[in-house]
Parts: structure tokens; sequence; C-alpha cells
């Protein structure tokens, strides 16, 4: 709710976005008769909810609306009135001007009507049975219109009405057609994706473009129809020519809603999902440059451009119409043709015709009919103003003589208060020369006392220097200055109370001329505000009998003009009582400049003696000066000894710092050397105590295969004691199978066993010198070739520990030939026993020690392949961290 500055009208906007206004005297007349008073539009009515329809005429300045409120509305964007408004049974979804301005189609929810735009009301004529129609546009002639219904777009005939074609061929919702400007092409986007040109005449599609990942929401056409440009969900704009896209715009993270071409084809605009608008620099650029203005608060639904190219109308979901003027860079707009004017032709039934007519013959007559009353009347109120105008003029008669009267009383206090005045201002220059003449006898005075003692002092400064020459000499330099301040100051002090009587003798005549000039003015404020009342009143008496022969019937006039005059005698009377109060008040501005003189006197006579304290203050801190003086040689002389001492310490110090900051450096490396080597240290450890375990297991290993070969010796030669006894022997024999035979099975497998673990510890052993070496190839280059140089060093002993291995097989295997040798040796003495032998070995070929030496030497070959690509491996590596060659060679690798 707001008021306006007069008071006189409240402005009211309500929930439903409108606003209304109501007079308060309407109101206040409404409660003394008793009626009720009601709100008026304050200029038209507003669309309450989303708008959702727009669409611009051709041959007249005016625009179409519709919206969720269920109405429709005809604006003229000339004079920004509403031409048209009404409201439906159902909600409206879109909206068609024909161009000659004389119907609209609009979508409802249950059918698309086609409506006549009469003088002063919106009437069907025509329906179609389509249902919740979001999109339909009239051909640029205006013999076809499109409507979309769902997925098809069906033209149709509107002078007809038949339905000449229906376009498919979108997978999803329509949600622009657009026309060429020759009516030949018709251009539509989707949800879907799709943007399709079709051929209005024939029907069919003429060229397409599906890009699946956008779902278009706008699509305008260039005037020559070759190019066109849609916006959609993928946040960018697409220039589209013959069934490609020739640019891609984006948008900068902003969702753009619609898109608009003017008809001159030289601006491009679109609207945004955030309200704004953006006039995109045309032709298109990538990256695209515009120039956004912020104007709906929600997202843009529609936009059209004006056929002259000078407006921009956007709707918005917030509903709001917003009208933008369209001008270049340099604020010029474009002139339209003077010979083509907008079209004036309006429909009108002939119903409605006739019931104007005779509304109009029997206003007519009213007319008349009034006009004879009124002129009754206006004689009879002539007669009255004539009686009333004699008694006014005789009450201001009566009243100018008494302003005279007055006049000349006040011309007679004014001479009185002059008087007293001219006597007041003599006194008070008497006063003031006087008191001139004892401030200026004081001032010598004393001018004549700080003479003789600037005398008395320089006789002391004699006799001072004739025992301190060195000391005096400074010091009458300080006194010659002290003594130049101290007249300096005091010719100050004086020029000061000069002025000071210099400005009171302003300030009294400045007074007096102020009393002059406001006299003056008084006298002239009267004699003018006189003349002024008479011409005043004489022109007023004129215009109130002219305008009583011309109009003969404003009687309030009259009776608030009287009212008028009444105030202004009383503002008259209040000026001369406030003329009266001034007089008072420069009278008390007399008196205090006369306590003010006293004031200043007084503070004369202080100031002298302050004067006189000052003075004394000055010879005591001089004796202060020269005691400072000599403790201040005394401390300069111990500072400087001081200062000696003190810079060759201060050099030490520096010294020290830049020491102690190397030594931190120093320490800082240290640590970090230390903490590499810790390192270093504790994955040597590791692996020592790896090889420690693994050189033990295999000691171990040793030890039980040569004690089961000494048992296994032992037992054979007992055997061997039986040969001459085969049962017996061949007991032994049996006995020795199902003890060695057993248990070699079981150690075959847990040697098998044993075996694979060594290999998948060898294999994680050097796998984790591998990580190792992957992690460090981050590292300064000399990390790098320590860490190269020390795994070369335990490759050549993991060798080394090969070749151990090797060696040991090879005794092992020796051992196993001598002992095959020997049980060779009896076997040609008895056929026996080799027979058995061979029995044996044929019924459990594993249970022998060749077989089992046979798969270590396996194992031990597929180690040996593993250590070899982990050292091709390791070598790749090196090169690619380019090591240089190392002094020692590696041992040669030894056949098995």
């Amino acid at each position: 709710m707001a008021v306006s500055p007069s008071e006189e009208t409240i402005v009211v906007v309500t929930d439903s976005s409108q606003l209304y206004q109501i007079t308060m005297s309407s109101a206040e007349l409404g409660k003394q008769q008793g009626e009720q008073t009601y709100f008026e539009f304050l200029a038209q009515s507003f669309h309450s909810g989303q708008v959702t329809g727009l669409d611009v005429c051709l041959r007249k300045p005016l625009v179409a609306t519709c919206s969720n409120d269920r109405s429709v509305r005809i604006w003229n964007y000339e004079t920004c009135n509403l031409e048209l408004y009404k409201e439906f049974a159902e909600e409206a979804f879109s909206i068609a001007l024909h161009p000659s301005g004389l119907y609209i189609c609009v979508g409802f929810s249950d059918k698309l009507r086609l409506m006549n735009l009469l003088i002063d009301d919106i009437r069907t004529f025509k329906e179609f049975p389509i249902r919740g129609c979001k999109e339909c546009a009239f051909s640029h002639g205006g013999h076809f219109f499109a409507a979309v219904n769902s997925t098809i777009i069906s033209i149709y005939s509107s002078t007809t009405f038949e339905n000449v074609s229906n376009l498919k061929g979108h997978n999803g919702k329509v949600r622009s057609v657009v026309w060429s400007a020759d009516d030949s092409k018709i251009v539509s986007c989707g949800m879907d994706g799709a943007v399709y040109e079709w051929d209005s005449y024939s029907g069919k599609r003429i060229g397409e473009s599906v890009l699946k990942s956008c779902s278009y929401s706008g699509v305008t056409i260039a005037p020559d129809g070759k190019n066109t440009y849609a916006v959609g969900s993928d946040k960018s704009i697409k220039e589209i020519q013959d069934s490609q896209i020739l640019r891609d715009v984006s948008s900068d993270d902003v969702t753009f809603t619609t898109v608009a071409l003017s008809h001159s084809g030289r601006m491009l605009f679109c609207g945004t999902s955030a309200g704004t608008l953006r006039s995109i620099k045309f032709p298109l650029t990538n990256p695209g440059e515009w120039q956004e203005y912020q104007g709906h608060g929600k997202q843009i639904v529609k936009m059209k451009v004006t056929f002259d190219d000078l407006y921009l109308i956007t709707v918005s979901e917030d509903s709001t119409i917003m009208m933008w003027k369209i001008q270049d860079r340099e604020g010029r707009t474009i002139k339209r043709e003077k010979d083509v004017g907008w079209a004036e032709e309006i429909l009108i039934t002939k119903s409605d015709l006739e019931e104007k007519n005779s509304t109009m013959q029997e206003l007519l007559q009213r007319v008349e009919e009034l006009r004879m009353e009124n002129d009754y009347q206006l004689r009879l109120k002539d007669m009255n103003y004539n009686d009333k105008i004699k008694e006014l003029t005789e009450k201001f008669i009566q009243e100018m003589e008494s302003l005279k009267t007055k006049n000349q009383v006040l011309k007679t206090d004014k001479d009185k208060e002059e008087a007293k005045h001219e006597e007041k201002t003599a006194q008070l220059m008497e006063k003031q020369s006087n008191e001139v003449r004892e401030l200026e006898s004081a001032n010598n005075q004393k001018l004549m006392l700080e003479y003789e003692k600037y005398q008395e002092l320089q006789t002391r400064s004699m006799r001072m220097q004739e025992d301190y020459e060195k000391q005096l000499a400074e010091l009458e330099d300080r006194s010659n200055k002290a003594q130049q301040e101290l007249e300096e100051h005091y010719n100050s002090k004086l020029e000061e109370k000069n002025q000071q009587l210099e400005q009171a003798m302003d300030e009294s005549r400045q007074n007096q001329k102020e009393y002059e000039e406001t006299r003056r003015q008084i006298e002239e404020d009267a004699d003018r505000e006189i003349l002024d009342i008479k011409n005043k009143y004489e022109r007023r008496l004129r215009d109130e009998k002219e305008a009583n022969s011309r109009l003969k019937g404003e009687t309030g006039i009259l009776t608030k003009k009287f009212t008028s005059l009444e105030k202004e005698i009383d503002g008259h009377k209040e000026e001369i009582k406030k003329s009266q109060t001034e007089v008072v008040k420069l009278n008390g501005v007399i008196a205090n400049l006369q306590k003010d003189i006293l004031g200043l006197k007084k503070e004369i006579q202080e100031r002298d003696e302050t004067i006189q304290d000052k003075e004394k203050r000055i010879y005591d801190l001089k004796k202060k000066n020269q005691e400072l003086e000599k403790f201040k040689f005394v401390l300069d002389y111990k500072i400087k000894e001081l200062k000696k001492q003190i810079e060759p310490r201060e050099a030490d110090i520096k010294a020290m710092k830049e020491q102690i900051q190397e030594m931190e450096s120093e320490l800082e490396r240290f640590h970090k050397q230390n903490t590499q080597l810790e390192l270093n240290i504790t994955e040597l450890r590791q692996k020592l105590k790896a090889t420690d375990k693994e050189m033990h297991v295999e000691r171990q290993k040793v030890r039980d295969v040569e004690a089961v070969v000494k048992r296994f010796k032992t037992d054979l030669h007992n055997c061997v004691a039986f040969i001459q006894e085969p049962k017996v022997l061949k007991d032994s024999i049996k006995a020795l199978y199902t003890k060695y035979v057993q248990e070699d099975v079981t150690e075959t497998a847990t040697g098998d066993a044993e075996i694979q673990n060594e290999y998948s510890r060898q294999r994680e052993h050097l796998e984790r010198s591998v990580a190792s070496l992957r992690k460090k190839l981050a590292k300064d280059s000399e990390i790098h070739r320590a860490d190269n140089v020390r795994i070369m060093q335990e490759n050549v002993s993991l060798i080394k520990e090969i070749n151990d291995l090797r060696k040991e097989l090879k005794i092992v295997r020796v051992k196993n030939h001598d002992l095959e040798a020997a049980l060779g040796l009896h076997r040609k003495n008895n056929k026996d026993v080799s027979q058995l032998l061979q029995s044996v070995t044929s019924q459990n070929k594993n249970a022998m020690m060749e077989e089992d030496l046979k798969e270590k030497g396996k194992i031990i070959d597929i180690q040996r392949m593993e250590i070899k690509k982990l050292r091709s491996h390791v070598e790749d590596l090196e090169m690619t961290v380019q090591r240089p060659g190392s002094g020692q060679r590696l041992p040669p690798m030894q056949p098995v």
C-alpha cells in the first residue's frame, strides 16, 4: 500500500498482481452519504498467472497474450494500453494473431477456437477439435494457420477452415512452429531433439537435424529462409543450414529457453531460464559475444520482435510482459517508412451498430434537455452572485481603511525606535573610543617595562661573556632568538587586540547598517504589500466579474477566495507581529554586545598577569637549559664511546648468525641423509634376514639328504651281507623299500612344497627390489645410481648362491651315481637283484632319487628363466634411467 504525497489517493497491490486506487475525498463523501466506495484499477488489469502465449500483429501495433488465469488480452504496444480483455471458462495455452489484426486463434484445453476481435468484445465464430494446443501460428499472408496436436502439426485454411495437411515426424511434443517470410516453409522443433523443415504446400519434409541429447524449446528462421537458429536444454544456440549444424555457440552454463530474429535479419535475441535477455552478436561467432539485460524474475517463455523491428516483446513465468526498445550501439533505432501507416479498421456487428446509434440519439436528446435546465440555473445563480459581490466589495473597502490606519501607527512606532537606536549607538561609540585610548596607554607602559628588562639582560650577558666566552656565544644567540620571539609574540598579541577592537567597531557598524536596512525593507515591504493587495483585489474583482459573466455557475470558487483573503489578512497580521519581535531581538543583541565588551576588558587584564608569570618561568627555564646542555655534552661523549664498543660486537653477532643459519641448513641436510640411510639400512637388514633364513633352510635340506644317504648306504651294506641268502636278501630289500621309498614319497612331496616356497620367496624378494627401483626412479640421479649399484651387487650375490646350489646339486648327483654304480656292480653278480630293482622302479618311478633330482633340476631351470626375465627388466629400467656403466662385471652363468 502507498499514499500519494498530496494524500489524496491510495494505491494498493494485491496478491493477484493487480494495482488498485481510491481517492480519499470520494471515500469521505461515501461515508457521509452512507454509500460504499470501491477501488478502481490504477491503469488497467494485468495477468495474474503464468503467461503461456504471445503473438504480434503485422498491420496494427497490437500484441496478443494468454495466461493460466483463463484470460486473453490484446495490448497496444505504442500507447501501452489494454485494448481488449476477456475471461473464459478454460485455460488458454497458445495464441496467434492474424496479420490484419481482426482475428485471433486461441488453443484451449478442450478445443482450438478462431475468434473475431470486435470493437469491445472477443467472440468465437469457429471451433476445431484439437485438445490442449500448445503452439499455433498464422502465416504471414494470413491465408493459413498451423496448430500443434501433441506430435502432429495440422495446417488449416483461414478462409475455408479445411485441414490442408498434417505434418507427422516428431517423436516428442512439438515446442515451437515458425513460418518462413514467403510462407513456403514451416520450421518446427520438439522435445525429441529434432528440427524439421516442411514444405507448407505439399506437406513433405525437406530438411532435418536430429540431436537426441538436446530437448529443443525454441526455433526461428532467417528472412531468406536458408538458416535456422534453435535453442534447447544443452545450454547452446545452434545455426542449422541444409540439415547440418554450422555453429554451436555455448551460453556459459545458462539454458536458453526461446530465440527470436529481427525481420531485417541483423539482430538475434535469446531468453534464458534465469529471466535474463541476451542480445547476441550476429552473424554468430564461436565463442559467442553478447550483452545481457536483467528483466524478468523467472524463465522467459515467449519472445517476439515487432514487424517494424522497433520493439521486442517478452513474457515470463512471473506473469509479466516486458517491452524492450531495440537500438544499435550508438542508440539509433530503425526508421519506419512514412508512407506505410497502421491499419485503422475494426470489426463491429450490425446489431451493435444499431444499438449504439439509438443510444446516441437518446443521449443527444438528453444533452439538449440538460442545456435548457443549465441555462435556467445559471441565470438564477447570476442574480445571487451579483448580490454577494456587492457585499464583498463593501467589506473589502472597510478592511482597506483599517489597514491604512494600522500602517500609520506602525510608522510612528518605527520613528520612535529609530531615535532610540541612534542614541544608543552614539553612546556605544564614545565608550569604545575611551576604551581604545586606555588600552593603547596600558600597552605603551608594558612596552617600556619590557624594554628596561631587555637592557638589564644585556648587561648581565656582558658580565657572563667575560667568564665563559664559548658558552656565552651560544647563549647569546638563544637569548636573542627568545627575545625576538617574545617581541613578536607581544606584537602579535597587540595586533590581535587591535583587530578585535576593529572587529567590534565593524560589528557595531554592521548592526547599524542592518538596522537601517531592516527599517528600509519594512517600509518598502509595507508599501509593496499595500500596492500588491490593491492590485490583487482589483484584479480579482475584474476576474470575478468576468468569471461570473462567462461561467455563471461557480459559487464555491468565490467562497474559497474569500476564505483565502481572510487567511492573507491574518498572515499580514502575523508578519507585523514578527517584525515587532525582531526589533526586540535586536535590542537584546545590543545588550549582549555590551556584555562582550566588558568580558574582553577582563580578559586583557588576566592576560597581562599571565604574561608576567611566563616571564618568570622563562628566566627559570634558561637556567635549567644551561645545566641540561652540560649534561648533554657529557652524555654525547659517553654515547660515542659505547657505539665504538658496540660496532665490533654487532659484526660478530652477524657473523655468528650467518654461521648458525649455515649450520641449520647443514643439519637439515644431514637429517635428510640420515633418514635416507636409515631406510636403506632397514631394507638391507630385511634382505639379510631373508637370505639368512633361506641359507638355514638350504643347509638343513642338505643335512637331511646327507643323513638319508648315509642311512641308505649302511642299510644297503647290511643287505649285501645276505647275497647268498636270497630270501633274506629279498626281505631286507623289501624292508629297505618300505623304509625309504615311502619316506622318499613324503620327502619328495615336502621337498616340492619347500622348493615352491623358496621360489615364491625369491620371486617376492626380486619383486620387492623391482618395486623399490620403480619408487626411486623419481628421486635424484645420484640416489638412482647408488640404488642401481646396490641392486647389481645383490644380483651378484644371488647368482653366486645359485652357482653354489648347482655345485651342491652336482655333488649330490655324483653321490647318487656312485650309489647306482655300486648297485650296478652287485646286479652283474646276481640277476635276481636286478630284476627286483627293475620291478620296483617299474611299480613306482617317483620314488627314485634320479627322478627326484630331475624334477629339482626342472624347478631350478624355471627359476633361472625367471631370473633372466628379472635381469632383462632391471636392464630396461637402467636404460630408462641412463645409468653409467659399472666397473664390476657379473660372473658367467654356469651350466647345469
